[in-house]
């Protein structure tokens, strides 16, 4: 991953980017490992992206899907161009609309499942028993949604005036990398802000593995951890593919409400994890694990959190000041 001063290089460098765009029809969007981005795989195993663009009058649309360890990496990818469409957590949207004065805005949101972090230290049986020494893997430290849920969770904890307390305790890990850490009894990480299918792999794999706390609790609700989201001036420039992009979105959420086992066939194919058909279809009957919604959930109390702790500079009225215009019938918060 790229260094924090030429990731605001280049955030700065959307600022100034060229407003003429030319229309595209090779797309390229982005995304991290895990069940939460199970939409995408669906999305890219059906080209619901190229069908819906085909319906709005834009055939021959062809889509390139990278996946990225973390949302630092992703989010520069975008803002060096390599990608066009990021779909990763709130954190990384937050940032970069503020830092690009709004240049850059969500599309639709894709899933809220509940996040866990998980120790298998002995020790520790909530976070006032972190000490100095005990590392969290979180995949982007500071930024990402799980080090900002554990910022929220610190003020809660020790205080309001204390959110960073645990900022030093987290080193970033993409969350395969963070599964095998807790794997491996002699690694110094013992803790990891994880997400499904690593939350039920680690409880499952991992002896000694309990849950420390989890999203919902922190955040009284759902939060979206995965959204799409690109700059203004993409979306300006391609405005049919932006809404096939939320109709694709809707067609896969709406394909793992009603036929979950073939979401899970395909999330396993475009993946390759291996864990097996009936353990994925389990734990997607775990509480909070089918909130696959279009609308933002949570976010406003996030924002609040960023700006209160001077992280965000501006502060969003409403969550559809970070979301395109294209989103605002939406009932998101």
């Amino acid at each position: 991953m790229q260094s924090w001063a030429v990731a605001f290089a280049l955030i700065n460098a959307v600022t100034v980017l060229p407003a003429a765009a030319q229309q595209k029809t090779e797309i390229s969007l982005s995304r991290q490992p895990g069940i939460f981005y199970m939409p995408s795989h669906i999305i890219e195993k059906q080209k619901l992206i190229e069908k819906h663009a085909a319906a709005l009058g834009l055939p021959g649309v062809t889509t390139k899907w990278v996946t990225f360890s973390g949302g630092g990496a992703q989010t520069d990818a975008l803002l060096a161009g390599g990608v066009d469409i990021l779909n990763t957590g709130t954190g990384n949207l937050l940032l970069l609309w503020d830092r690009t004065k709004g240049g850059v805005k969500g599309i639709v949101a894709t899933s809220a499942q509940p996040m866990a972090l998980i120790s298998r230290d002995p020790h520790i049986k909530s976070i006032k028993d972190f000490t100095a020494n005990d590392k969290i893997a979180v995949p982007t430290v500071k930024i990402s949604t799980q080090a900002i849920v554990l910022q929220i969770a610190a003020a809660e904890a020790f205080g309001a005036d204390q959110w960073s307390k645990l900022d030093s305790n987290t080193v970033q890990l993409g969350h395969p990398d963070a599964y095998a850490a807790l794997s491996n009894s002699q690694h110094e990480v013992r803790s990891h802000f994880s997400i499904p299918p690593f939350t039920f792999l680690e409880m499952k794999n991992v002896p000694g593995a309990h849950v420390v706390l989890n999203s919902p609790d922190v955040m009284g609700g759902p939060l979206s951890q995965a959204q799409f989201f690109t700059t203004t001036k993409f979306a300006d420039a391609n405005p049919k593919i932006i809404q096939a992009v939320r109709a694709a979105t809707k067609e896969a959420q709406d394909l793992i409400r009603s036929d979950t086992k073939t979401s899970v066939e395909i999330y396993k194919e475009i993946t390759g994890d291996k864990t097996s058909v009936e353990d994925l279809l389990a734990w997607l009957k775990e509480p909070g694990m089918m909130e696959w919604n279009l609308e933002p959930q949570g976010t406003m109390k996030f924002a609040a959190h960023l700006f209160k702790t001077g992280t965000l500079k501006t502060q969003p009225k409403a969550w559809t000041d970070y979301y395109l215009p294209s989103s605002a019938d939406l009932k998101g918060n």
